[in-house]
């Protein structure tokens, strides 16, 4: 049976495993991300993960999924936030087919994890799907009959940038806009404030959290609205840390939903939360590597 190493290449950690050429993992681990040390770093780390796998199992391909925007084609990072100086321009694609000589396929992380949605996950069964990670900020991936949109320079469905309330989306809707406005309401140092936090007390009544959990969702509801007017999908998926608390948020986002969408568009909908959680980066990468190397499994 073919073996695949998949790796997740965040800024905080990098998840990596062995995959079947089912698409299921066999083993994972994680270890840090050495972001702030540059991008050159960063290409050390998934190159030594690689080679410790090489000497382990036979493998026959690398799929990657990473922060920051990139270029399928070249396998490259196009352009990446402050939280990784350096590592735009990072050819990983080519640094590891020059290095073991198996084939290689990169694509951004937000991505990755709709792809594995899409084809084992939530979004499962769906024709159009959109898939949105709320977390630190908020990311975004489409999935249209069964390909991934990437836009004309890999940066469709950066919604995190959409102006909503005169802000950028991921300001005011995000898990950490919500923990920030919880934190200053409180008088109370953000670091006190975790999204876990912060639905605990708002489930024992506290005013201040149920408002702000309310305010995010009206937040969602806009951007979640504004994105169905223009790609009109038939499944939404929401994921990222805060949405594990799924039955608590499901009736207020779907209310915000109905508030801001026409019947035609709403009545056509189906909201749906995440299933693969820290996985799906890595199942995305797979699927996302078998398609481009016109693999079926």
């Amino acid at each position: 049976m073919k073996r695949y190493v998949a790796l997740d290449v965040g800024g905080t950690e990098i998840k990596h495993g062995i995959l079947n050429e089912n698409g299921n993992l066999e083993e994972k681990s994680h270890c840090k991300t050495p972001a702030q040390e540059g991008g050159q770093a960063v290409l050390d780390s998934v190159l030594r993960i690689i080679e410790e796998y090489k000497n382990r199992f036979e493998i026959s391909g690398v799929c990657i999924s990473t922060m920051g925007v990139v270029d399928v084609d070249k396998g490259e990072i196009i352009y990446a936030s402050k939280t990784a100086p350096g590592y735009a321009g990072t050819p990983l694609k080519k640094a590891v087919e020059e290095s073991f000589g198996v084939p290689c396929e990169v694509e951004n992380d937000v991505n990755c994890a709709g792809l594995a949605e899409y084809r084992r996950g939530a979004g499962k069964g769906s024709k159009n799907m959109v898939c949105l990670t709320v977390g630190t900020g908020i990311g975004g991936c489409a999935v249209l009959d069964g390909k991934v949109l990437h836009g004309t320079s890999a940066s469709a469905m950066e919604v995190g940038y959409l102006p909503i309330d005169s802000r950028e989306f991921q300001d005011v809707g995000s898990a950490s806009a919500m923990c920030r406005k919880v934190a200053e309401k409180k008088h109370d140092s953000q670091e006190n404030w975790n999204g876990k936090r912060v639905f605990e007390t708002a489930k024992r009544g506290d005013v201040i959290c149920e408002k702000a959990i309310d305010e995010m969702c009206d937040v969602l509801g806009k951007g979640i609205g504004g994105i169905c007017y223009i790609l009109n999908p038939d499944v939404v998926v929401l994921g990222g840390g805060i949405m594990a608390q799924k039955e608590y948020l499901a009736p207020r986002i779907d209310r915000t939903l109905r508030l801001y969408l026409k019947p035609v568009v709403y009545h056509a909908l189906k909201l749906r939360f995440a299933v693969l959680k820290n996985d799906a980066g890595m199942i995305g990468a797979f699927y996302h590597f078998m398609d481009r190397q016109g693999r079926t499994i």
